[in-house]
């Protein structure tokens, strides 16, 4: 079967425009040829947060540590009885990872992982640490109406200090999670 041709010019010059746009972001997937992560950046932002959702939970369920689905929308799961939010991004371009759409809910912790190409980056932040350096602090949104979110941006070789006693390698973050959880 033969390719079908674009016959409206119009169409056929914004074809042209998008040919010439792809290779900017070609060059930007690049980094992750070759990674076992690079499928999650083919999924939708919603679908995203639900893999990196389920990456904490089996991560967490595979080191012995009792995971349940939350009993109400104010937090993603319990992690060994802790309320726990979990936020999930994939490295920028730019190097940093963007944990977005922190809000004052009900829950303990918030568990942010993000993942490279190659790394995985994990920390455990307590609900004090984010009302003390993130909520109503770096507000998402501008406007009186997007006060109600905020987000984390980090760059894993130059996190702030207040985030580095919250973990950074998955092996850093384990036995800040363990000692939160009482299973030290």
């Amino acid at each position: 079967m033969q390719p079908r041709q674009i016959e409206d010019p119009d169409v056929r010059l914004l074809a042209t425009i998008t040919g010439n746009l792809r290779q900017d972001y070609d060059d930007e997937n690049q980094m992750w040829d070759g990674s076992p992560f690079a499928w999650i950046k083919t999924r939708s932002s919603r679908q995203s947060g639900t893999i990196g959702e389920k990456l904490v939970a089996g991560w967490c369920a595979a080191k012995k540590l009792n995971v349940l689905r939350a009993p109400d929308s104010q937090c993603n799961r319990l992690i060994e009885g802790l309320r726990t939010e979990i936020k999930f991004s994939t490295l920028w371009q730019t190097g940093m990872y963007k944990f977005q759409q922190f809000r004052d809910q009900r829950y303990d912790i918030a568990i942010c992982l993000g993942l490279s190409p190659f790394e995985a980056h994990w920390w455990v932040v307590t609900k004090e640490l984010l009302n003390e350096y993130v909520i109503g602090v770096t507000p998402q949104h501008v406007g009186r109406s997007g006060r109600d979110t905020a987000w984390l941006s980090v760059t894993s070789d130059n996190e702030p200090d207040w985030l580095a006693e919250c973990g950074g390698r998955l092996a850093d973050a384990f036995p800040v999670l363990q000692g939160l959880t009482g299973r030290a």
